[in-house]
């Protein structure tokens, strides 16, 4: 009811007028309802500008006030946060109406699991960062249709949650990582979408709500492998460090972090990624835990970490070998190749545990030692003093990769990689067979791969790749090996990957898993709206 459409002539005088107004309308609508519409109404319900008015006059006729909108306004299937709140008046007309909805049966159930799915008004609200927005390359036009392609998107892990209030911080939470917020963690975000009062509820979402997020990865996986798969793709393995100033968090120590270039308090993930000329996403991720951190007087802190009793030390090669396999077991993903950074492709024990029939490029330090030929053993020449050399060892001696970059017999390649962003991406390559130096040992042969990049930057990697492999499959392997980089990018520019506040085990890797989450509907939306296609990485590699 508008009354702004009322004429109030001067020389009405009626006492209460506001209320005697509304009480005539009520009884025409009664009276006239039926008429038109074949039934009768019960609840009448109003909304009032809180700009402007507080509404006392429907407090004065007895109306119940429950509470303010939040902004939204409804244009077709879609929702448009326009940003003016109302407050809501209620009048019951029909006083039977309680009894009735009492005698509902459907009235006493409190669903416990969520079955039917409400539309969240809360996607639609357009404070989507405008650097990724910028960084994809969206129109108005595409913009506006954010909110309802995240809803059906969010829909599709629905599932996981037991409860309504679930899902509501779960996709609260995956709409403020796609937002402008500078800070990307439980309390700015639920303050924003909700209120103070739902900052706890939401940190207890993320550290023991029974929901069921190994069930979400799952679904997040085949999603992903459903649009990125490629029989010759790559299993991608790479760390990621995110600096800590307090150490109560799980898994904070002082260690290596790659993000700072030096030693300082932070936490250790590390993350499996796909790529192949589908795309690229990030599969899986675990939190590195410090051997420290299994010590007697960390006890009381891994309760309060909630760290599960099962957790063991293990080193990173480890956790990073085991998380493969299980990858692979799933059947998820296609590929030929896995891939690895240095810090994980110089480790022989590492490369040991791959799963068979796969071929991986390894990324080594320059100081890899390999044989350019298989050596021959022979006992050495005495000379002279000490013990004559009875034991046979490997001739000649081993040299570090860095010496074969030297080598001018092995003449530089100038090749493109591949196309970019801003063009072609042109290396240096040298590129033959070793064997690789095992424990003092000759190992398998292998082959070794050398890039110079334009800034200079050299970078090694080992291949179990057959001997008769053509050398444009090599060049492509190492480009598939960038994009996990760029999808650290990405998730740490946009998307606050590195914004986890919470301290418990459970938190972090939530925390990741709705990053994850916001990085596939923002991969979806590229492909969707074929902007930037993602078969190649957006950026050049660093090296």
């Amino acid at each position: 009811m508008d009354f702004s459409r009322f004429l109030i002539l001067p020389w009405v005088r009626v006492k209460n007028l506001a209320s005697h107004l509304i009480s005539c309308t009520l009884k025409l609508l009664v009276r006239d309802w039926p008429a038109l519409y074949g039934t009768d109404p019960f609840l009448v319900e109003t909304f009032v500008d809180r700009d402007k008015f507080r509404g006392t006059c429907y407090k004065a006729a007895n109306w119940l006030y429950l509470g303010e909108t939040r902004g939204f306004a409804r244009i077709g299937k879609t929702y448009i946060h326009h940003g003016n709140k109302k407050r809501v008046f209620v009048y019951l007309i029909n006083p039977a109406f309680p009894k009735l909805i009492a005698k509902d049966p459907c009235r006493h159930q409190t669903p416990q699991m969520v079955t039917k799915r409400v539309s969240n008004m809360m996607l639609h609200q357009p404070d989507w960062n405008p650097e990724l927005l910028t960084e994809i390359g969206l129109d108005i036009h595409e913009m506006e249709q954010l909110g309802s392609l995240l809803d059906e998107f969010l829909a599709y892990f629905q599932s996981c949650y037991q409860r309504s209030e679930q899902r509501v911080h779960g996709e609260t939470f995956v709409k403020g990582i796609l937002s402008d917020l500078d800070r990307k963690s439980i309390e700015p975000i639920a303050l924003r979408y909700q209120d103070e009062h739902a900052v706890r509820p939401m940190q207890f979402f993320f550290q023991r709500s029974p929901w069921d997020d190994r069930k979400m990865l799952q679904l997040y996986q085949k999603r992903l492998a459903s649009l990125v798969n490629d029989p010759d793709g790559m299993i991608t393995l790479d760390g990621s460090d995110f600096p800590k100033k307090g150490a109560h968090s799980v898994g904070v120590n002082r260690q290596h972090c790659g993000v700072l270039g030096k030693t300082d308090n932070c936490q250790a993930g590390v993350f499996i990624g796909y790529s192949g000329s589908g795309g690229y996403g990030l599969v899986d991720r675990q939190l590195y835990l410090p051997k420290k951190w299994f010590d007697e007087e960390h006890q009381e802190l891994r309760i309060s970490c909630g760290i599960p009793e099962d957790i063991v030390f293990t080193t990173k090669p480890q956790s990073a070998a085991e998380m493969i396999n299980q990858v692979l077991v799933s059947g998820d993903f296609q590929a030929r190749w896995i891939g690895c950074d240095g810090g994980f492709g110089g480790d022989l024990e590492f490369r040991a545990a791959l799963p068979p029939g796969y071929w991986f490029f390894a990324d080594i330090h320059a100081n890899q030692l390999v044989w350019r030929s298989q050596p021959e053993w022979v006992i050495p020449e005495y000379k002279g003093r000490g013990k004559r050399p009875h034991k046979a060892v490997p001739s000649p001696a081993p040299t570090p990769v860095s010496s074969v970059a030297e080598d001018e017999g092995l003449p530089w390649q100038t090749i493109i990689l591949a196309e970019g962003a801003k063009g072609p991406i042109i290396a240096k390559v040298k590129c033959c067979r070793v064997v690789e130096y095992k424990n003092g040992q000759p190992g398998d042969e292998l082959w070794l791969y050398i890039r110079k990049y334009e800034n200079g930057r050299i970078k090694y990697s080992l291949s179990n790749a057959p001997s008769d492999t053509p050398m444009e499959q090599l060049n492509r392997a190492a480009t598939l090996r960038w994009p996990i980089e760029q999808c650290f990018e990405e998730c740490k520019s946009y998307l606050g990957m590195g914004h986890c506040e919470a301290r418990s085990w459970n938190a972090w890797h939530r925390h990741m898993l709705f990053v994850f989450i916001a990085h596939l509907f923002l991969i979806e939306i590229r492909m969707r709206f074929k902007k930037k296609l993602l078969s190649l990485p957006c950026r050049r590699p660093t090296g």
